[in-house]
């Protein structure tokens, strides 16, 4: 591929965790694109259950075998992100029904601030898609790891059992 004819998308979200959903996302958009950047947004207004780094980590752990795959940080807008990666394409995993809606508004804002961004939706796999960094955090303390390893990728849950473990008061 030359520079010109050179694909690269841009999939944000907070992945604090990481989920199997979101890995569906990064899988099928690493097929059609020539590069895909996973791009952590910081939102001082939101309270992370794991640091940037931690979430850097397993998004690195966990996408090790895609090598048109890179992550990277980002604070502000995320179209703002979308340009500075010379990207012209952001990618939008959404869930039915719940994402929709404010998915939808967030589009046609992005697509007001930066018209020559694109986006596009992608629905994860049929049984996935109910799943949610909030839901991991409801259901983690209740199952044990063969129930959560249907949520979220096994290298993660150590980590997500005890930052969980010592959020919870005794």
């Amino acid at each position: 591929m030359t520079a010109s004819t050179s694909k690269t998308a841009v999939y944000t979200g907070s992945f604090d965790p990481v989920t199997l959903g979101h890995v569906n996302i990064i899988e099928r958009s690493s097929s059609l694109f020539d590069e895909l950047i996973i791009g952590i947004g910081v939102n001082s207004e939101k309270r992370s259950l794991f640091s940037l780094e931690e979430r850097v980590a397993f998004l690195e752990q966990v996408t090790a075998n895609l090598s048109n795959v890179r992550i990277e940080t980002f604070a502000g807008l995320a179209v703002e992100f979308v340009h500075r990666c010379h990207a012209r394409v952001m990618v939008r995993g959404v869930r039915p029904l719940t994402d929709i809606s404010a998915e939808f508004t967030m589009m046609m804002a992005n697509h007001h601030l930066a018209p020559e961004i694109e986006t596009i939706f992608l629905m994860a796999d049929e049984e996935l898609a109910h799943v949610s960094s909030s839901l991991i955090k409801q259901i983690a303390p209740l199952s044990d790891n063969q129930m959560l390893a249907k949520f979220v990728p096994a290298a993660i849950i150590p980590n997500l059992r005890k930052r969980l473990s010592e959020s919870t008061p005794t």
